[in-house]
Parts: C-alpha cells; structure tokens; sequence
C-alpha cells in the first residue's frame, strides 16, 4: 500500500512522547510490526494481498484447533465456585455441564444455545472456517436441536496479517451455516496476537426430546460417529511430523457436520448424547456417565462404562504417531482431568489409551442407546451415509467411572467389530462387511470377481454369484462400462474388499486410472464426503500407478 510518511510522522511522533505504541500500550515505539514489514499500524497502514497458499496458519499459533482450549480440571474450578443460576426457564445450562444450555419459552419449546471458540488445526482459512462451523453446531445436534441462528466470534492479528484471510474464514463458515439451514447474523471481532474463530449458535429443541437424551442405562451400547486422533495429527503437523493420508482423511472429516448422524439417533431412539471435542473422548464420556438422573434410586445416579480398546477407530498415522512419542499436551491435561475415575486392563496399549485422551477438532457424536435399539441405529446411520462404530458399553452402577479393556469379545449383545483404521498398514475407515449368508468376511468380492462359490456355500449364495457374472458380461453395454458402473457403485457402497475386488480387475481390462476416477466422482456426487473419504483411503491401500 501507499505509505503517507507525513502521516506516519505524526502518529510516531505522538506515541515516543508518551513512551508508548498509541495502539498497543506494551509495545515501543518503533514497534516490531515497523522493524519488521515496514508497516506502522497507528498510522492505518496494512499489510499488501499475499498468495494465501503460502500461509500456515497453523504456524501462527501455539495450540491448534480445540487443543487451545483450557484445560477441564482448571475450567472446572473456576466453574465450579460461580452462585447458582435459579431461573425456573433454564432447565439445562452452566451446572449440568451439558454440551449446550436449554431455556424453555413456551411449555412445548425450548431455546438450545452454545458458543466455542478455537485456534485454527488446519492451514487453509476456508477449510477452518467450515471446520470450525462444524464443530459450533455440533453441540446443538448432540442435544437433539435444530440449530437456527450464528453469531461470530473472531479475533485476528489484522495488523501483520491480510485482511483477506478473514474473509475467507467466514465464508467457508458460511458455506456450512448454508448446509446446515442456519443464518450467521452478525458477530463480534477483536485484534488479538493469534487467530480465533468461534461461533454462539441458538437453534429450537423440543423439551421431550431434549429431556430422552439425558438418561443413559446400564446395558447401553456406546456408539462414535467419527474417528479419533485429529488432536495428534494437527501437533504433529505443527512440529513437522505431518502424516499427509491421515491429515487429508481427518480434514474431510472435521468439516462433515454432525446433522446426519443427530436424524439417526434420534430416529433409533438413543438414551444420550454428546459430541467429542476438546476433551477427548474418555472425558466427554465421564460427563456423559456423570448426568443427573431422577429415574435412578439415590445416591445411584452415575454409571460405569467398559471402552474396548480393540474398537476405538483412529486416523491413518495416529496410532503410530502416539508409539513414537508424539503425543501433544492436551492428551495430558485430559488425563490430569479424568483422574482416578479411569481403569485400564494391564493388556491394553498404552498408544490406545492416550487415543482416548486425544482433544479432538469437531469429533463426532458418542451415543448411548439401548442394545436392543442398536441395530435400528446402524441401519438408520448407514442410510445417511454415516459409519458408527461401537466401542463399548455401560455396566453398571457407580460414581461414574470408565474401565477401559482390551477387546469386546466378551460383551453379550454388543456387537463391535475391530475398525480396520487402527492399522497405519490399513488406510480404509470402512472394513468390508461380513456376508450375511456365507458369513465371509470378503463380502460379495468373489462372486464380483468371477470365481466360484465355494461348495460349502448355499444354493442361494451360488445362484446370486452367477446372477453377477451374468450381470458384468457384455451385452447392450460393453463390459469396460458395466465394470465401470459396477465400481461406482462399489465406490458409493464403501466395501472394502469390493473395492480391491474391482479395481483390480479394471486396471486388468485396460480401465485407466483417470476413467477409474470418473466413476468414483459419479458415486462421491451422490453420497457426499463419507464416499470421498472412503475413495481416497481405498487408493491409498492399493496405491494406483498409471
């Protein structure tokens, strides 16, 4: 920009016989601002338009994204000793610890309102902006509400950083707030050292639903929507231990909103809900096993939960970044948090255990439901393109503790399968599914490829792997476009070992990977981001060459 030197005179001028910045009292003048860019803020001079690809705003600040959140424990103190609130209206707020308040207006209708405001966990100012939309919102959809309206809240070092990087935090919010039906109406910012973005968002909740998702039972399956370790990634990232697959799946994920996965739940009729965010999943768990609840007997109002180690879904590089000692402050200050209320079986990996403590960037939704309401649950989550992982259950009654084991085969009526995304060897977040006829674990893959059903299979297995290979034979269609359409649909279905079945077979007729990947956007145009996530962890698995 066009510096007026007369200007900038005269404002410096002013500030060293004061003996201080005129627009930061704790900086001298010449400020470091001058020194270093050549740029005096007093005086209104900005920073030139700069390529925003070449700014990491993850470089610009000391914890990323809900790791910059006060510890619990500390937070909890400070809380902890504030006067009652004894409104009769607010029938869940600041003493309950919920993941928003609730303010009823009329005897059928509630106001459900939140804020949370973060550091960026990404470089890109768009993506965290839709990210960080996200997250905002999913504290009313964990509590069954229709969020409504947004308010921003934003601080930004608009001296020494362009202003074009604002705008394009709120616009990517923007983009989400329109996804999601709700209007951003105004905000508030503030010049800060750091960036953060955050959003009050007030939606309506029915007070009978609201009022169904506060009473966990013994004998609840517990259920995650989202994997765990986007804390991990985003510090290792920070300190240049970066995992690009694990990075690119976790971003695609952190800008998913949770709305799909709230229409399930309370579709299946879940007992409670909450969203894992900064905590980690075991303290969000605690708070959840720690809810008030009059349909106990006194002095019985908190529960105990079994966490099987085997089941909680991780990242692509997580689990090995943890082994190699990244392991960022807040899983500590999450773990000083949940205390003694923890207990982990001596056969449980300790990189399991800090996955669990792991602060996470708009984490999914942890829902308690019935075991008898689970499979409703699945089904209902699969519709809306959503994977739900089980891992774990409440046992029983206590003053609220989590017992953490090493596997689930030991729980009767949970069913909870070993998510492949352990692994760092294994990219896929969606492990192929277990046929219901045959009970094989590769699904539909061998009828797909052409072989055989084996003999000890039923007539009506063999029958629907003839029906198949009729299916891929030339005919009106050409079979380069039958097995084309045939992975696309593969690809919108998220079958693993169906995946690696086609594309196998299509590299071997010829099909090029561009063609390949064609197909693979007809099926991400209809299923969304839980398709994409899937495709681009599938070619990671079988690692194309073209």
């Amino acid at each position: 920009m066009k510096i007026d030197i007369a200007k900038r005179r005269r404002v410096m001028e002013r500030s060293r016989r004061l003996g201080h910045c005129i627009c930061n009292v704790q900086r001298p003048c010449p400020c470091d601002v001058l020194r270093e860019q050549n740029l005096c803020p007093c005086a209104g001079e900005r920073p030139e338009p700069v390529d925003l690809a070449q700014v990491k705003l993850t470089d610009l600040v000391r914890n990323a994204g809900c790791a910059s959140k006060i510890a619990p424990a500390d937070l909890d103190a400070a809380l902890g000793r504030l006067p009652e609130v004894k409104d009769p209206a607010v029938i869940s707020g600041l003493a309950a610890g919920d993941d928003a308040a609730i303010y009823r207006i009329a005897d059928d209708l509630c106001l459900v309102q939140t804020v949370d405001v973060f550091t960026p966990c990404v470089d890109d100012p768009r993506l965290f902006g839709r990210i960080c939309a996200v997250n905002c919102l999913s504290d009313i959809y964990a509590m069954g509400g229709e969020p409504r309206t947004a308010l921003s809240i934003l601080a930004f070092p608009s001296e020494k950083l362009p202003g074009e990087i604002m705008h394009q935090l709120l616009a990517g919010a923007m983009e989400i707030f329109e996804e999601a039906g709700v209007a951003l109406v105004g905000g508030h910012s503030v010049k800060d050292d750091e960036i953060k973005l955050g959003f009050a968002i007030t939606g309506l909740i029915d007070p009978a639903v609201a009022a169904g998702l506060e009473k966990p039972n013994v004998g609840d399956a517990l259920v995650l929507t989202k994997p765990l370790g986007t804390g991990v990634l985003a510090f290792g990232r920070q300190i240049g231990r970066g995992h690009p697959s694990g990075l690119a799946a976790a971003e695609t994920s952190m800008a998913t909103l949770n709305k799909a996965a709230a229409e399930a739940m309370k579709e299946a009729g879940a007992s409670a809900c909450t969203d894992v965010t900064g905590f980690g999943l075991f303290a969000h768990l605690l708070r959840m096993l720690r809810l008030p609840a009059p349909s106990r007997q006194a002095g019985q109002g908190k529960l105990t939960a079994e966490v099987f180690a085997d089941a909680l879904p991780a990242f692509d590089g997580v689990m090995d970044a943890f082994r190699q000692g990244v392991i960022p402050g807040a899983v500590e200050r999450n773990r000083e948090y949940v205390g003694d209320a923890i207990r982990v079986a001596p056969n449980v990996e300790e990189a399991l255990v800090n996955l669990g403590f792991d602060a996470q960037t708009s984490g999914g939704l942890l829902i308690a439901i019935r075991a008898e309401r689970l499979e409703t649950l699945r089904q209902s989550l699969t519709r809306r393109g959503v994977r739900g992982f089980v891992i774990g259950r409440i046992v029983g009654l206590s003053d609220g503790q989590i017992l953490v084991t090493a596997s689930s085969s030991d729980a009767p009526g949970i069913r909870a399968e070993k998510p492949v995304v352990h692994q760092s060897e294994s990219k896929s977040m969606n492990p192929s599914k277990s046929n219901p006829v045959s009970g094989h674990d590769d699904c539909c893959a061998d009828s797909f490829r052409g072989e055989a059903a084996p003999s000890s299979v039923s007539e009506t297995q063999r029958a629907f792997g003839a029906m198949m290979r009729a299916t891929q034979a030339a005919g009106a269609l050409s079979e380069k476009a039958k097995e084309l359409i045939l992975f696309s649909l593969v690809v919108h279905s998220r079958c693993s070992s169906c995946f690696d079945a086609h594309f196998r077979k299509a590299r071997e007729m010829g099909i090029t990977q561009a063609e390949l990947d064609e197909a693979a956007w007809c099926a991400i145009a209809m299923g969304g981001a839980p398709v994409k996530m899937f495709y681009q962890e599938s070619l990671e698995r079988v690692k194309p060459v073209d």
